[in-house]
C-alpha cells in the first residue's frame, strides 16, 4: 500500500504537523509505502521570507495558507499523478486527495468566541478559507472526509450543508510511551524547576487560543478555588499581556504561572495534579489524550475527544464554560487523594493510541484503493 500525505508542515510536536508526523511513523511500521508532499515540497525555488513581530507573521502565515491551497494543489496534483497507485490523505488548505481530514472547522471556532460575523469580515482570509471549505465539503473532490470526533460530523453538516464526501470517524491518538505518568524522580525535578513545593496543589492549562480555549473561566473560577495552584502554557507576547490583567483583575495573579510557548510539555504535565481545559470548541483535542495519558485528571467541556473520554467521578469532570462549576471541580479534586484517579485516567487511552488510529487509516486507505481500481 502507497499512500501519500499533503500536508503543509509535517514534524514531531502537536497540531496538524504532530498528527501527519505521528501517522507517517505509525503506517510505515504497518508495512506502508509513505511519503509526504508539504509546503516545502511545493514551494521548492522559492525564497522564503523573514519574518518579525506577530502581525508579520500572521501576515506570512495567511500568505501560505491562500498560496499552499491555489498553487499548492496544483503542484500535489502533478505530485499525484505520478504516483496514480497512491491512496492520498490530505490534512489541511490544499483542495486534492482521496481521503481530507478535517482538523477543525473555522466558522465553528468563531462562533464559539462570540461576535463572528464582525471577526469574519473584517479577514480577507477567513473568508477564503470559508468559501474554499463550502466547495470542498459539496463537491466531490474527495472519497473521504475524515471527523476527528462524532460530535465533529453536527459540526460540518450545520457548518456547510449537506456533506457530499461520506464522512469516517477516526480519532486522533497519543503515544503511551512518551506521554505516561512520570516517575517520583521526574516529578520531583520538573515541580522543582518551576519552584513548586510537594504540597501546591496544580491545575495546568494548555492552549494557545485562550479567549476560545476558556482561559478566562480558569482564572475566573480560581478566585473560588483558593486551594489551586494554575500553570498556563501557550500563548505570545499580546496573549499573555491580556492574561496576566485578566488574573489581576480576578485577583489571582500570585497563583497563576505564565510558563508561554513550548515545544514539550510533557514536564509541564509531570509538574500538574490536574488538567483543566473548558473550551468552546475542539474538534479533537490531542493535549485531552496527552493529559490523560499522563495520568492527569481532566477538567473539560464536552467537545471533541473529552466527551467521548471523561467520564465523572472516574477520570475527571465534565462541565459547562461556567467559573462556578469549574471552580467546584477543582476544589473537589484538590481536596482528595489523586492516586486511583491516576491510574484510571491513564487506563482510559487504552484503544487511543497512534498505532489503533493508524491501523484504522490503513483500513480506510485499502476501500479507497479498492474504489479506484474499478
Amino acid at each position: 500500500m502507497r499512500i501519500v500525505q499533503i500536508v503543509p508542515f509535517i514534524g514531531p510536536g502537536s497540531g496538524v504537523a504532530g498528527v501527519a508526523w505521528n501517522l507517517d511513523r505509525e503506517l510505515r511500521a504497518l508495512g506502508a509505502t509513505v511519503e509526504s508532499f508539504t509546503y516545502a515540497s511545493a514551494a521548492k525555488g522559492l525564497r522564503e521570507v523573514r519574518v518579525r513581530g506577530w502581525r508579520t507573521a500572521r501576515i506570512a502565515q495567511a500568505q501560505r495558507m491562500v498560496w499552499f491551497s491555489l498553487v499548492g494543489t496544483r503542484r500535489a496534483k502533478a505530485f499525484l499523478a505520478e504516483r496514480p497507485d497512491a491512496v492520498s490523505i490530505c490534512h489541511n488548505n490544499a483542495m486534492v486527495g482521496d481521503v481530507y481530514v478535517n482538523h477543525g472547522v473555522l466558522l465553528a471556532a468563531m462562533r464559539a468566541r462570540g461576535n463572528s460575523a464582525f471577526r469574519f469580515l473584517r479577514d480577507p482570509t477567513h473568508i477564503f478559507t470559508h468559501l474554499r471549505d463550502v466547495i470542498r465539503y459539496r463537491s466531490g473532490i474527495h472519497r473521504r472526509i475524515v471527523a476527528l470526533s462524532d460530535a465533529e460530523i453536527g459540526v460540518l453538516t450545520r457548518t456547510y450543508g449537506q456533506v457530499r464526501p461520506p464522512i469516517v470517524v477516526i480519532p486522533n491518538g497519543v503515544d503511551p510511551e512518551r506521554f505516561r505518568p512520570p516517575t517520583d524522580t521526574e516529578r520531583r525535578e520538573a515541580r522543582a524547576r518551576f519552584h513548586l513545593d510537594d504540597e501546591d496543589r496544580v491545575a495546568v492549562f494548555v492552549g494557545h487560543e485562550f479567549d476560545r480555549k476558556g482561559l478566562p473561566i480558569v482564572l475566573e473560577a480560581l478566585a473560588s478555588a483558593p486551594t489551586l495552584l494554575l500553570m498556563v502554557v501557550g500563548g505570545n507576547a499580546r496573549l499573555l499581556e491580556r492574561a496576566k490583567a485578566t488574573a489581576d483583575r480576578f485577583g489571582v495573579a500570585d497563583r497563576v504561572l505564565f510558563v508561554g510557548q513550548h515545544g514539550d510539555v510533557r514536564p509541564l504535565l509531570a509538574a500538574a495534579d490536574l488538567f483543566v481545559l473548558p473550551s468552546y470548541y475542539e474538534s479533537s483535542g490531542l493535549v485531552f489524550l496527552e493529559a490523560l495519558a499522563s495520568g492527569l485528571p481532566v477538567i473539560a467541556t464536552p467537545v471533541g475527544v473529552a466527551a467521548e473520554l471523561v467520564r465523572n467521578g472516574e477520570n475527571g469532570y465534565l462541565v459547562g464554560p461556567d467559573s462556578h462549576e469549574v471552580a467546584d471541580r477543582l476544589e473537589q479534586l484538590a481536596a482528595v487523594d489523586l492516586a486511583s484517579w491516576r491510574e484510571r485516567a491513564r487506563a482510559s487511552i487504552e484503544g487511543w493510541t497512534w498505532t489503533d488510529v493508524a491501523r484504522r487509516y490503513l483500513e480506510l486507505a485499502e476501500q479507497v484503493a479498492i474504489e479506484k481500481a474499478r
